[in-house]
């Protein structure tokens, strides 16, 4: 009982943040898109399952759009891990980007990892570094190695300070401890297969700065100081939604923020945001045009609104669902799960 009423005041919030979103009086992302006839938003196909393994996590980042942490107990089941991996034999779906929370704390984690690598496909791990080092978590690197794994780290910055205000004291020297470890057994090392990326999201109401010179101070400053190696930086827009609303509205910069964002639309990056090829699946099942969608509880706008009925035609077919968080997509040079978009 306790469990089911936490619940419904998540969906009580996630549709008062819709409100307020989309209260405001200045132009809405569809009219956005109609100025370059995109209007209605369409998928151009079903390449990515990203799932979501739930809301359960080890930290409580102050930006984390999943309001995600410790005390959360919303975990995908086994029986819905089961429906995503029938959706996932699907020969269109040629990734499965596994998410959270924390995806490795949840229980069937590893089964799932493995049973979803046994398919052919692509497995990235949306890991935030510092499970890695808890003792139950300490052989994690090792299994994504033997299911070839790629994996997607949270690292907002290369100095201490600015990780631990962001993401709790003590995070950055367990995240580096975690990447000392995997670079240990070949991730991000030139030649080896081992695809080990970082994310960078701002700390304040900036927009990210360009993503490949971003990428070289990484580089050389992780290498200087840890001797550490990755692949690629991907720079996210921080998007106005969960946590990040909550401080913009405290801050009473709500409006300041979203100007910023209508300002920098960027039409090529609107073309090629990431819900166009991506289907999202909440921990409970049910299906969303993104993730940021799923924090809001929008569905798609389809018959096919659950896992265990998933219809890749009927999804293909849907128009995406919209709102004025979508301007954080498509600001600048664009923002999706993988960097910038131009």
């Amino acid at each position: 009982m306790q469990t089911l009423q936490k619940e419904n005041n998540k969906l009580t919030l996630a549709a008062e943040q819709v409100k307020i979103l989309e209260a405001t009086t200045k132009i809405k992302f569809g009219e956005k898109l109609k100025e370059t006839n995109m209007f209605p938003l369409r998928p151009t196909g079903i390449e990515i399952l990203q799932i979501n393994l739930g809301k359960l996590c080890n930290q409580v980042c102050e930006h984390c759009h999943v309001d995600a942490g410790p005390d959360r107990a919303e975990i995908m089941t086994k029986e819905v891990l089961d429906a995503c991996i029938e959706a996932a034999k699907n020969p269109t779906i040629d990734t499965v980007d596994l998410t959270g929370g924390a995806p490795e704390m949840n229980p069937n984690f590893r089964w799932f990892v493995e049973e979803i690598s046994q398919l052919g496909k692509k497995v990235i791990v949306r890991s935030n570094l510092t499970i890695l080092t808890y003792k139950k978590y300490l052989d994690i690197p090792l299994f994504f190695k033997d299911n070839n794994v790629t994996v997607i780290s949270s690292l907002p910055c290369y100095t201490q300070g600015n990780v631990d205000k962001q993401r709790g004291s003590g995070v950055f020297k367990r995240s580096i401890d975690a990447l000392k470890r995997l670079n240990e057994l070949g991730y991000g090392k030139e030649g080896s297969g081992l695809e080990l990326n970082l994310v960078y999201n701002p700390t304040g109401l900036g927009l990210p700065p360009e993503q490949s010179g971003l990428q070289a101070d990484y580089k050389r400053e992780l290498k200087e100081l840890f001797d550490l190696e990755f692949n690629n930086l991907f720079a996210i827009t921080n998007l106005p939604i969960s946590r990040f609303l909550d401080f913009l509205l405290k801050e009473e910069r709500y409006e300041e923020y979203l100007d910023k964002l209508i300002g920098t639309y960027n039409p090529l990056a609107a073309e090629e945001v990431m819900c166009r090829n991506t289907v999202s699946v909440g921990w409970d099942g049910k299906l969303f045009d993104c993730d940021f969608n799923q924090m809001l509880e929008l569905s798609v706008a389809s018959n096919s609104q659950n896992i265990s009925n998933f219809d890749v035609e009927q999804l293909k077919n849907r128009n995406i669902i919209l709102g004025q968080h979508c301007f954080g997509c498509t600001a600048g040079a664009g923002s999706s799960c993988q960097g910038t978009i131009t």
